[in-house]
């Protein structure tokens, strides 16, 4: 049996931000090192993760009580707070993703004439100035003040007053995509026409990956550990993977998720070069993952902060479980250049793309097969070729039409780092309520595909469900959450 010993599946992650490279398995599911060398199961070598290649993945189970049996803490979601283009707070987004509401439009805070791409999703309603103290307006772009609004009402919802904590007992992860984006494409417009003497000061944290996460910890006194990932459009749920891991390091609270942003013509430039945006300009066809037709995305803004909670602390303030728990969680990368070149000339199948690496780690991770699944939250690309991958994965690991899928983002876009973050508080609140909340302007999914995509919002008892978000670059992640 091969120990994997030492591998920390995004080093990057152990509280430096960056996109580093990952090893094909997270660290909280590679045990070898913060578990005292603990095994992989079935005898998985490092080898496997490194080519994308499991030729026993039944063997990939954890016994259901792992966390005890190794004596780790648990970590539940005690709080939410929401930043999204169909609401501003947490009922209000989930009232309107319910009723299928989507916020495609056109952009309001910039001229989309002279690009391919027109449509996207904004939150309208939001005035910093009526929800941000107005020295910190001045300091930090948008993103970073919807992440503060968001943060305000996780940490309300779970009822933690952080002036009764000890500062060190509090940290922040989030995620980000780049950045101040907004702030910095103003201020560089300062620079080029005015000279850099009208260049505001702050333009040197502002537009930083960091400071949303930054402002979070000064803005609540937290001094606890803190680190930012960015690992595109699949950072809100790394960064929740990293969370979970500080708590089990004994940290009782980590505030984390992300809220992200860009709409601007520098962020706009940015998606656009990923070759994956949608070029309709009808809001109802601009963004159909699934469908046989499917053109591309709709970028966003918004996302999501949760308080991730010890277990025993948050019980012992009487809110049990919370939200929910989160049980299962990997990380992966889809096989680079050299690995297919490698599989080529050892006369080897080509690695296959990392996704399902990552739903069934995060299974594994959570001591679950997948028919104990009640809803997958898809990462939903949008991109055919995407689509494809994630829809044919689905079908092998949990059967022809054997669990429903959906994609509440057809409301909100893709949100960037701030997507996979919303998608998880919308698992949570979908499990909360016993609803599976709809996927719009698909209609029927591809036949090929043979999905149960959820498409009206479905009423049924949940228990568990897994959320998936991939990054450009090749990024992967997965999350499972129980209530």
């Amino acid at each position: 049996m091969t120990r994997v010993v030492g591998v920390n599946a995004g080093a990057y992650m152990g509280g430096a931000a960056g996109a580093g490279a990952r090893a094909g398995v997270d660290a909280d599911v590679d045990r070898g090192l913060e578990l005292n060398g603990a095994p992989l199961p079935g005898g998985v070598a490092l080898e496997d993760f490194d080519t994308g290649v499991l030729d026993e993945p039944d063997a990939l189970a954890f016994p259901a009580d792992f966390a005890d049996e190794f004596d780790v803490a648990r970590a539940v979601i005690s709080g939410l707070g929401i930043a999204a283009p169909t609401g501003l707070g947490v009922e209000e987004y989930w009232q309107a993703t319910l009723e299928g509401r989507s916020a495609i439009g056109l952009p309001t805070r910039f001229d989309v004439s002279a690009y391919p791409a027109k449509l996207a999703a904004e939150i309208p309603e939001f005035v910093a100035r009526e929800r941000v103290p107005g020295r910190l307006i001045r300091q930090t772009d948008r993103a970073t003040q919807l992440g503060l609004v968001a943060t305000g009402e996780a940490l309300a919802d779970a009822g933690l007053d952080l002036d009764r904590l000890p500062e060190f007992d509090v940290g922040v992860v989030t995620a980000a995509s780049a950045g101040g984006i907004e702030f910095g494409q103003r201020e560089l417009g300062h620079l080029w026409s005015k000279g850099k003497q009208f260049v505001s000061a702050y333009q040197s944290f502002a537009w930083f990956f960091a400071a949303t996460a930054g402002q979070i910890s000064i803005r609540h006194a937290t001094r606890g550990p803190s680190g930012v990932l960015v690992t595109e459009q699949s950072g809100g749920i790394d960064a929740l993977g990293q969370a979970r891991r500080v708590v089990r390091k004994g940290t009782p609270v980590v505030i984390s998720g992300s809220v992200d942003g860009g709409l601007c013509p520098w962020g706009w430039m940015g998606q656009l070069a990923t070759g994956r945006l949608s070029t309709s300009v009808d809001p109802a066809r601009a963004f159909r993952p699934f469908a046989a037709d499917a053109d591309g995305y709709v970028p966003g803004e918004g996302g999501a902060i949760v308080v991730v909670e010890d277990a025993e602390s948050a019980q012992a303030r009487g809110l049990g479980r919370g939200y929910g728990e989160i049980v299962g969680y990997a990380a992966t990368f889809d096989p680079g250049p050299k690995s297919l070149e490698r599989a080529r000339l050892a006369g080897r199948p080509a690695p296959l793309p990392g996704l399902r690496r990552a739903a069934e780690l995060a299974l594994c991770d959570a001591g679950l097969r997948p028919e104990q699944v009640d809803v997958v939250f898809a990462d939903a690309a949008g991109v055919p070729e995407l689509d494809r991958i994630e829809a044919f994965m689905l079908r092998d690991l949990f059967g022809p039409y054997g669990v429903p899928v959906t994609a509440p983002k057809t409301m909100t876009g893709r949100l960037i780092g701030g997507g996979a973050s919303l998608d998880v508080a919308t698992a949570l609140l979908a499990l909360r309520d016993g609803v599976i909340p709809p996927t719009v302007n698909v209609g029927e999914p591809a036949s090929e595909y043979e999905l149960d995509l959820v498409t009206e919002a479905r009423h049924r008892s949940l228990h568990t469900a897994l959320v998936l978000a991939r990054g450009y670059g090749g990024f992967n992640s997965a999350l499972v959450v129980r209530s």
